[in-house]
């Protein structure tokens, strides 16, 4: 019989991770997070994850540095970061967004970077 448990994740009580990111919900495939009145910054190092993710701008904007392409994130976009591409991304203005991955970036409590 297939799995038919719904799961409620209130974000008021999520857990953060060591980046910022705030943990919504995840399942078997997939995860959600997100990243919350992220303030302007310098683009961090490149890293590569062995996840795919794709994520949703709610508001500020924010550049997308991968694989020598960068593009602009606004209110309204849309983005994939292949898994294992090479990527950062630069804070331009306070920049909240919601991100997938698959599979699941956080697993039980545990950051898979």
């Amino acid at each position: 019989m297939a799995d038919t448990t719904i799961t409620k994740i209130d974000s008021r009580h999520s857990p953060k991770g060591p980046e910022g990111e705030k943990y919504l919900a995840s399942g078997i495939h997939v995860s959600m997070r997100m990243w919350e009145n992220e303030q302007p910054s310098d683009a961090k190092e490149p890293a590569s994850r062995p996840y795919e993710t794709v994520g949703y701008v709610i508001s500020g904007r924010a550049e997308l540095h991968s694989e020598g392409q960068t593009v602009i994130l606004e209110p309204g976009n849309s983005w994939v970061v292949p898994k294992g591409a090479s990527h950062t991304y630069k804070i331009l203005e306070a920049f909240t967004a919601v991100e997938a991955t698959t599979p699941p970036a956080q697993v039980h409590g545990r950051e898979d970077k």
